[in-house]
Parts: structure tokens; sequence; C-alpha cells
């Protein structure tokens, strides 16, 4: 959108009349026939860039550290979809626990939602790996290899000497090297470092299918970041196309302060521009430059803003230059510079509040509730009872699931109906090794008073060494057939 006064949409120099139905109506990165235009920001300086740096050299760290981690010899974040083995903060987590994954990531979607109400798109500026990866690496490869703006628009229009085929030619050998990087670190979240540094000693022969999923995976990072870049932002993430429904006049953004901007005109040393008409804005085009998806702020909210700061850092350094207050671009909310009103907490932004409060309480509850052990007892099937000294007794396999990060040792007992009695394996107690299944078969025998119908529920639990039960499960119980009178 474009900001508009009395049918007047401001768009370099005075303002002028533009057609509504064509202003702004492709992508700025593509002309009307769908050729690629390609972007040639100038680089960055000022107060947001060096705190973007900070953050990202701070994301960077913890993105190449965490699949080293380790919490009580589990990984702190383990994600194999392949093999069904999920840790998370070092907590094994499996196909049973899948709701609670499940509510994990419909929370997070709603706090994506409420960080986009308020603040707008802060998330892709600041946080987004795309955005780190190639503002904070790739480009400023670029920048050290290439040089600034200027310098590499004048490299790609000249013809391919030797000037252009080496700098180049070294700029895409170090982005296909930091692509290998990042495959096999992403690939460490997904089977741990151990095996992923095992596959690389053990070489290519021997996992062929792993060494071409690593070269697609390495292909497409190249791809992204060597020539489709912010594309990934206007074109393929649906992150921007949602802002539309969840930005309003009330959500923080990078916005441009036209009120104060406009008429924009040429800067005149000493002069008094708002008595010659003139707005802020000397219409020098630097926060056209900067960037990095080629967008004029100045026309309004767009899909492309990825709220980087550049733009903001651009303009207060030409402010400060010319003695002009700095903040005409700035983070706002639109009613801020419209109407004027300060930024209040909306109806809207309460309730997507309340609703991720409650979702994560409850969340936070099934994680603290989460049983240390899963039990199942089933009986085999085509089994049967057999009496003997008085006693029926039903065979079962059980299944149990050691949640907890340490081996123990439990026993089982019938709770219901009494008087049952549990043998196994000539011993009264079972060693189970953590995050691990274990499986075995167990007698349940009741004496023949006991048993009252031919099928009656019973319940069998499980528990620890200082006899709390961990957990229980509900079976059938096969007896003879008696008359009931």
């Amino acid at each position: 959108m474009a900001y508009q006064d009395k049918d007047v949409n401001f768009r370099g120099g005075q303002g002028q009349v533009v057609d509504p139905e064509t202003f702004r109506d492709t992508v700025n990165t593509m002309d009307q026939s769908g050729k690629r235009k390609w972007v040639f920001p100038r680089k960055p300086k000022g107060r947001y860039t060096n705190y973007r740096l900070l953050v990202s050299i701070f994301l960077l760290a913890v993105f190449f550290a965490i699949p080293f981690l380790k919490i009580n010899g589990n990984p702190f974040l383990l994600l194999n979809v392949l093999d069904r083995e999920f840790f998370i903060f070092g907590q094994p987590f499996y196909p049973q626990d899948f709701f609670i994954l499940a509510l994990g990531a419909i929370a997070s979607i709603i706090f994506i939602i409420v960080f986009t109400v308020v603040f707008g798109r802060i998330f892709c500026g600041w946080i987004c790996p795309q955005t780190i990866f190639m503002e904070m690496i790739f480009r400023k490869i670029e920048y050290a290899i290439e040089g600034d703006r200027n310098r590499q628009m004048r490299l790609d229009q000249q013809p391919w000497n030797a000037e252009k085929i080496w700098k180049r030619s070294l700029k895409w050998s170090i982005y296909i090297v930091i692509s290998l990087i990042i495959t096999h670190v992403m690939f460490m979240y997904i089977v741990g470092y151990e095996r992923v540094l095992e596959i690389m000693q053990e070489g290519p022969f021997a996992h062929p299918s792993n060494f071409l999923v690593m070269i697609l995976f390495t292909a497409a990072f190249y791809f992204v970041f060597a020539w489709f870049r912010e594309q990934v932002c206007t074109l393929v993430c649906p992150y921007g196309r949602l802002q539309g429904v969840l930005i309003d006049k009330q959500t923080i953004n990078v916005y441009y302060d036209f009120k104060r901007g406009e008429n924009r005109a040429k800067w005149r040393k000493g002069e008094d521009r708002r008595a010659a008409g003139k707005g802020d804005c000397i219409d020098c085009n630097q926060c056209v430059v900067v960037c990095p998806t080629g967008i004029d702020i100045r026309n309004g909210q767009q899909l492309e803003c990825i709220n980087c700061t550049a733009c903001i850092d651009a303009c207060d350094e030409v402010m400060i230059k010319t003695g002009l207050p700095p903040g005409l671009i700035r983070y706002a909310t639109e009613d801020e510079i419209e109407q004027e009103r300060p930024f209040t907490f909306t109806g809207k932004m309460k309730a997507y509040t309340v609703v991720l409060l409650v979702l994560t309480g409850f969340l936070a509850f099934l994680l603290y509730s989460r049983g240390e052990l899963e039990a199942k007892f089933i009986k085999p099937a085509g089994s049967t009872f057999f009496v003997r000294d008085g006693q029926i007794t039903n065979i079962y396999n059980y299944t149990f699931l050691n949640k907890t990060n340490k081996d123990r040792v439990v026993t089982i007992k019938v709770i219901n109906p009494e008087n049952g009695k549990v043998t196994f394996s000539n011993t009264d107690r079972i060693k189970l090794k953590k995050d691990q299944i274990s499986k075995g078969t167990v007698n349940v025998s009741f004496p023949q008073d006991e048993i009252k119908l031919s099928k009656q529920n019973v319940t069998i639990g499980v528990f620890d060494e200082d006899g709390e039960m961990l957990d229980s499960f509900e079976t059938y119980f096969e007896g003879p057939f008696k008359l009931q009178f």
C-alpha cells in the first residue's frame, strides 16, 4: 500500500498523482515481464545494524553449538524423524508423546501470530535464519570480495575478464563451502553429530545415499543464498503474505513518517524548509539503495519489507548530517504517524495473548505431568488361562518405556482385584535402561474363588524401589465360565 492524502501518492520528489491501478502492482525485484531485477544493496551501518550483528552472532553460535550439547548423556535437541527419536532440552520424546509436540507446534504458531500482531515482521529482520545467513554471512563475504554497491554493479556489467572471473569464482567457492557446513550441521540435528562424523570418516562410497542427500541439500542452500536470495521472502515464504492479515494500524513496524517528510525536496544548506513548504525528506534515496529487497519504504508498508532496519540507519545518518532530527524512518505504528496516537495494547492483542498463555500453561502441565514410565500388559493372541494348585493363571506380554535419563529398577503388582500374584523370570524386579523400551512376559495368578467371571477387568501397576507407583494399566483376566444365579 502507499500513503495517500487527497488522492495524491507521494512517490519520488514532489507529491504526484499515481494511477492507483498500476502503482505497486508488481513485486519490486521483477519487471512487468517477470524478469528478475537484481538487487545490489549498499552496505548498511548504524545503531540498529550493530544491534542486529550482535543478535546474529549469538544466534549463529547457538545454531552451531546445540548439536554438540548434551544433558545427562542425551542430545540437547535431536529430531530424528527417520528413527522416530526426539530429544528436546535433553528429554526424550516418543511417538506416544506426539500430541505434546503437536500442541507445542500450535503454541509456537500462536506465539508468532501474537508477536506479528504487536511487533510486525521483526522476526524476519532479526531472527529468521534466511536473513541471518544471507545478510550476516553471505552478503558480508560478497562485500569483502566484490566491494560495496557501486563496485558490485560495475563488476556485474563488465565482461567476463580476469578480474570478474577470479572474484566470482572465489565468492562462489566460499559459498559452496559454507553451504556444505550448514548442511552438515542441519543433519546433526537429525541423526546426531557422532553419526555425521562417522559418515564423513567412512566416505561417500560407504554411504552413497547419505552422500547424495548431502549434495542435494548443499546445492539447495547454495542456490538460495547465491541466486534466489530475497526472492525467498517475497515469493516463497508464506509469513510475508500473512502480514496483510495480521498487521493493522496498531502494529509496530518500520514506517516512514510521511507527515513530517513530505513534500520531498533536495537539500539546500541554510534553507528554512518549513517556510518553503518542504518536508524533512531530502529525497537522497539512501533508504532505497540500502534496502536488501530493493523497495522504497516511503511508499508505505509493503510485502517485501522484512523490518531489517537498514533504512532507519541510512536515514538517521543523513538526518544527522543535515542537522535535521533523526527518526524520519523509525519503528512506529500507523496510527502513531497518521493520527498521532500513542501505542496501545488492543483487544485483539489481549485475546491472542490470553490464548497463548492458556496453551503455554497447558503445555507446561503436560510436560510436568508426563509420566516417567509407560507400561502396557497385553495378552498374547490365542492364549488362554490355565489352572494349577488352586490358582488361575494368565500370561501377559509387557512393554515398558523408560522416559527418564536414568536406569531404574521396578516391580509389578496387581492393584485390583486383591490377592493377585505376579511372577516372572525367577525374580521379583525388572531392570530398565534409560530412554529404552523393555519387553518381556509375566504370569498373573488369582485364587480360583477370587475370579467370579469368565472375563473380568484387572489393573496392574508398576512401582519403583520406594514403592511409588509409576504407571498402571487396565486389562482383562480370563477364567473358567461360571453360571450366575
